[in-house]
This record gives C-alpha cells, sequence and structure tokens, in this order.
C-alpha cells in the first residue's frame, strides 16, 4: 500500500519567495522518476496538489511548482488573467520561474536526476513548452490543454526532449491556426513531437470544477481526461524505460 509523503516547500526565484507542493510513495527505495507539475492560471491549488499525488501514487516523486508567488492566489478570473498576463508578456520570466521549480524537483533525494518529465494544465501548459523551448535537459513535457504560441518558434531548436500535447479538438483558446503554427514550429525544428487533439473537448478539459457545458469554452469532458492521462502514462513509459 502506497504511503504518500506530502510537504510543502519554499524556494526562491531570485528575490520571489515561492511555495512548492512535494509528493512521493514514502514506500518505495531508491531513486525515482520526477516529475513537475505546472498549475493553472489561478496559482497552484488543490487540482494540481491532487495531480501531482495521483502521480505519487505511480511510483513517481512529483513537484507542482509555484509560478506566482508565496500567498499569490488568484480567486477571479480577471486577477487570474492579470497573473498570468504577467508571465505571457515576459517569457524570459516565464521560463525562469519554471527552472527554479525544475531545480527544487532536482534536489530531491528520492529523484533520479536523468528521468524527468514536466506537465502543465492551461498556464501551465504553455510553461511547460516554454521550459522546453528554454532547452531544459529534460526527457519530456506533457501540456494539457495548454496554450501553443510562442513569440520565438526559432527557440524550438532548444528542445532536448520529447514533446506530448493533448489538446482539445475544440478549444476555443487554441484555434487552429495555432495548432497548424505549432506543428510547423516543432517539424522545422526536428524536435519528437506528438499532439492528440479530443473530439468536443473544448478548453479545460481535464478539471471537474469546470463544470460539464462545453458551450461556455471552458469544461470538463470525462472521456478527454481519462484519455489523454493515459496518454501521459504511456507517453512515461517511453521516456523514462
Amino acid at each position: 500500500m502506497a504511503k504518500l509523503h506530502t510537504e510543502t516547500i519554499e524556494y526562491k526565484d531570485g528575490n520571489v519567495a515561492l511555495e512548492g507542493f512535494l509528493a512521493y510513495d514514502d514506500t518505495i527505495t531508491g531513486l525515482r522518476p520526477g516529475v513537475l507539475v505546472v498549475h493553472e492560471w489561478k496559482g497552484l491549488g488543490n487540482y494540481e496538489k491532487s495531480r501531482a499525488e495521483q502521480l505519487a501514487n505511480l511510483g513517481y516523486v512529483a513537484f507542482a511548482l509555484d509560478m506566482y508567488g508565496k500567498g499569490i492566489r488568484p480567486t477571479t478570473n480577471e486577477e487570474a488573467a492579470a497573473q498570468a498576463g504577467i508571465f505571457y508578456k515576459d517569457i524570459p520570466l516565464m521560463r525562469s520561474r519554471a527552472n527554479a521549480g525544475l531545480e527544487v524537483l532536482k534536489r530531491q533525494p528520492h529523484v533520479d536526476t536523468s528521468r524527468i518529465a514536466a506537465i502543465g494544465y492551461c498556464f501551465g501548459g504553455k510553461t511547460v513548452l516554454e521550459l522546453a523551448r528554454s532547452g531544459a535537459a529534460i526527457n519530456g513535457v506533457v501540456s494539457f490543454h495548454g496554450g501553443l504560441a510562442t513569440p520565438n518558434p526559432a527557440d524550438a531548436r532548444n528542445i532536448k526532449c520529447k514533446i506530448l500535447v493533448c489538446h482539445g479538438a475544440s478549444d476555443p483558446n487554441v484555434p487552429p491556426d495555432q495548432v497548424k503554427a505549432f506543428e510547423d514550429e516543432m517539424t522545422n525544428a526536428n524536435v519528437d513531437w506528438q499532439l492528440i487533439a479530443y473530439g468536443g473537448a473544448v478548453h479545460g478539459f481535464t478539471n471537474p470544477a469546470n463544470g460539464t457545458d462545453p458551450s461556455k469554452g471552458v469544461a470538463y469532458n470525462e472521456r478527454a481526461d481519462r484519455r489523454s492521462w493515459q496518454a501521459m502514462r504511456d507517453f512515461f513509459a517511453e521516456i523514462f524505460k
């Protein structure tokens, strides 16, 4: 039986205090792969922590990072848009903050630093792609309903890892032209990439808190959630073997 160890970890990116969440199975001995988890636009909360715990139950060391700063947890869409907007306008800051979280994960004594992945949801999905574009030395990233656009497509040449994108085929926030541009970006840079589009799924399809009305543009889709999680597990089996 798994015995999860969880703890809050304080760390910094420059002078900014951050507060992340670590989870792993205390009954497993020896080193194991590490997975970085990047939150949605409302900051690190129970949803991302639950995903970290799911990963821990699968035998990984999971660290859910904090992009915004200790105590900064938007409660409204307006606050979230303003906070996320800081990073959308400053990609170097987004990459720096993601790399700060990655370093915390790598320092954990149970982590095999030769086997590291990063996953992210919505805002976090874009973030892990930018982490890859920064040239991070990791094995793979998985973006769940994340933004695909980037101001510097040529940076894809820095990517050292494999890419999996789990995309809602009807996501109004990531239209077909953005998907096509991403596919061209990855192909032109000779990246090992996959993009799975889930029919009928819109933005936020993995989070039950989003309700189930796709007409709103953001909605949970149980089938896409289940299939994308399995796709991630298959991807990890490949990159960590």
